[in-house]
């Protein structure tokens, strides 16, 4: 009877124990989870003609975590920068972004990818033509697809031509080459060749009064 007494308590030890471990792994996780997912922050992309011009007005904004050039909307895996480029694959040059929503909201980067876009060019962006330039915001969420369709109705009747810019459900994103990301950082004098070569600022200027490099 002792043994039988002893038999059952160490079953009832082995049982709350494992009931307490699981607790404990099951807070544990959610926690890392939660942690990882705020380290993060959400993401926004949007595509704007040649990325190397679309990090620096975002990377100004209190609250953006990380700026990442990359492609997005296409149809081969892993492309590279002279596939792209081609125009053969689908994708467009896109930014994404990660940032603190609650630091900056979703509505600030809509006004910023606005300001240093075209959105009346159907052909692309400045001096780059072809589809994989051309301007769209990529949402990742039904929020903001609602937010991104309202800011563009706010551009209606503004401009002489309809807006061009399009809308679409963030797709798998892949990060360009590393020679890309931050160029304005890493080759200053050639990216601001590159901008006013490309009558970026210019046509920035006549759309919205202002310059943003």
């Amino acid at each position: 009877m002792v043994d039988m007494v002893r038999k059952l308590g160490s079953r009832w030890v082995q049982l709350l124990t494992s009931v307490v471990l699981g607790v404990l792994l099951g807070f544990a996780t959610g926690f890392l989870g939660t942690a990882t997912a705020m380290a993060q922050g959400a993401q926004a992309t949007f595509a704007g003609g040649c990325f190397w011009c679309m990090e620096h007005p975002f990377d100004e904004l209190p609250g953006v975590m990380t700026t990442t050039s990359g492609y997005m909307g296409g149809t081969m895996e892993f492309p590279s920068y002279r596939q792209v480029s081609s125009g053969t694959t689908g994708h467009a040059e896109v930014v994404q972004i990660s940032y603190d929503p609650d630091t900056v909201s979703y509505e600030t980067l809509l006004e910023t990818f606005w300001h240093n876009v075209d959105p009346v060019d159907a052909e692309g962006q400045f001096c780059d033509k072809g589809s994989q330039y051309r301007s769209i915001i990529f949402y990742h969420d039904e929020a903001q697809r609602q937010l991104a369709e309202s800011s563009k109705q706010a551009w209606y009747g503004v401009f002489n031509q309809p807006i061009a810019t399009a809308f679409r459900p963030a797709a798998t994103f892949y990060s360009a080459e590393d020679y890309h990301q931050n160029y304005y950082q890493t080759h200053p004098a050639r990216y601001r060749f590159y901008r006013f070569g490309c009558g970026r600022d210019q046509r920035l200027a006549e759309l919205w009064g202002e310059v943003s490099e």
